[in-house]
């Protein structure tokens, strides 16, 4: 029986392995992050890392896909910080505490250092690049949304490479997204890209958390993200970054429920992107590979589900959670035990059952008359709010 596990497990291996190999072939929108690790030191900026980086890119996008469709990237750069910190430390002017507004005023500094160095080091390939900085308002709005997808599209067309960074700036905590690696995947969504690749300071995803456990073996494959237990295996951000591994796994979550697979690999190792496309030596070990969910959600309900935070959250019974799990339900007024937060009718609430969160939606209430129609059936909530009411709290096409 051992045997048997064993000759299943490396079939099952093999097929996952074939899966990635398919997938990356078939890739032509490719959206690459590098962290701050990968690309800065205590010194600051890594001139030499961020040319491997470069030259690696270059060469992808002028490979061909195996529809015969030229590869694009877009990539997502940390750095602005620490290029900001170690332009300023030269100067005489260290920071200490890094406080919000010191950080934003390093990022300052540093942006301009970090798109001079990446224009640089693309410019010895003949490849054009394009400064982008978003905030999560510029997802937020449909209507910006879209924008920024054709502004992508039009800088695809001159093959122009966009790069782009948070603009940390000007973003206050409501309008960050926290890390380049969750903006990242909201970028797979807005660029319709096919695979994601995150360059960083490790050589991959450990199967225990590298902190408690510094002999725990690196992961080739990740079958099913959505079962993976992420907090457990996840040690500390990283000195430079604000990320860490954590970051990057949710990151890859999202993106699989797109139906897109990620690529975790090193950034700092030469050729390691190449390597990946079969296009420069492998080792055996090359990277983490998570694979895309078998069922993909449509780019609407990433939007509606990844646009912003939750405003507000609505428990719900046993009852009412095994119908929206299992059954495909709408989330009605009779399944919910208590509403938390102030919110108006539209926002985009989290749904809980317990400890568990089973999903987020567009509330068809707001807060306040919500708390009125708890636990109630159909007739009694006519009763209070009269006939034009909607029979769902959140409707099922605007759940995730």
């Amino acid at each position: 029986n051992r045997c048997h596990f064993e000759i299943m497990s490396q079939n099952s291996k093999n097929a996952l392995a074939t899966q990635r190999a398919c997938h990356l072939g078939k890739a032509r929108m490719l959206v690459i992050k590098v962290g701050s690790a990968v690309i800065s030191g205590s010194d600051g900026l890594d001139l030499s890392s961020m040319a491997n980086i470069a030259a690696q890119i270059s060469a992808l996008c002028y490979t061909r896909a195996d529809s015969g469709a030229r590869r694009r990237a877009i990539l997502v750069t940390s750095g602005a910080v620490a290029a900001g910190r170690a332009c300023l430390a030269a100067c005489g002017k260290k920071l200490e505490k890094y406080s919000l507004a010191q950080k934003q005023a390093a990022a300052a500094v540093g942006q301009g250092l970090l798109m001079e160095a990446w224009t640089n080091v693309f410019k010895s390939h003949a490849m054009p690049v394009a400064q982008i900085l978003l905030t999560r308002d510029d997802f937020r709005s449909r209507e910006r949304f879209l924008n920024a997808r054709n502004t992508f599209s039009e800088l695809q067309s001159f093959e122009v490479l966009p790069i782009v960074n948070e603009n940390d700036t000007v973003s206050v905590s409501e309008l960050k997204f926290g890390d380049n690696d969750c903006l990242s995947s909201l970028l797979v969504n807005l660029a319709e890209a096919d695979l994601f690749i995150n360059l960083t300071s490790a050589p991959g995803v450990k199967a225990d958390n590298p902190q408690t456990n510094p002999d725990a073996p690196f992961l080739e494959i990740i079958e099913d993200i959505s079962s993976l237990e992420i907090r457990k295996i996840c040690g500390e951000k990283t000195a430079s970054g604000s990320g860490g591994m954590y970051a990057k796994l949710l990151s890859a979550r999202r993106v699989s429920q797109l139906g897109v697979g990620t690529l975790i690999i090193p950034g700092r190792k030469k050729d390691a992107l190449l390597a990946a496309f079969g296009l420069a030596p492998a080792d055996e070990f090359n990277g983490t590979w998570v694979c895309p969910a078998a069922h993909a959600i449509s780019s609407r309900k990433f939007w509606l589900a990844y646009q912003s935070n939750p405003a507000g959250l609505v428990e719900i019974d046993n009852g009412a959670a095994n119908a929206l799990a299992n059954h495909g339900a709408s989330l009605l007024p009779g399944g919910i035990t208590s509403v938390e937060g102030v919110f108006p009718r539209g926002a985009i609430v989290e749904i809980r059952s317990g400890a568990q969160v089973l999903g987020v939606g567009l509330t068809n209430y707001n807060s306040a008359i919500l708390k009125k129609i708890i636990g109630l059936k159909r007739h009694e909530v006519a009763a209070i709010l009269g006939q034009a009411h909607y029979p769902e709290v959140v409707h099922r096409d605007n759940m995730l």
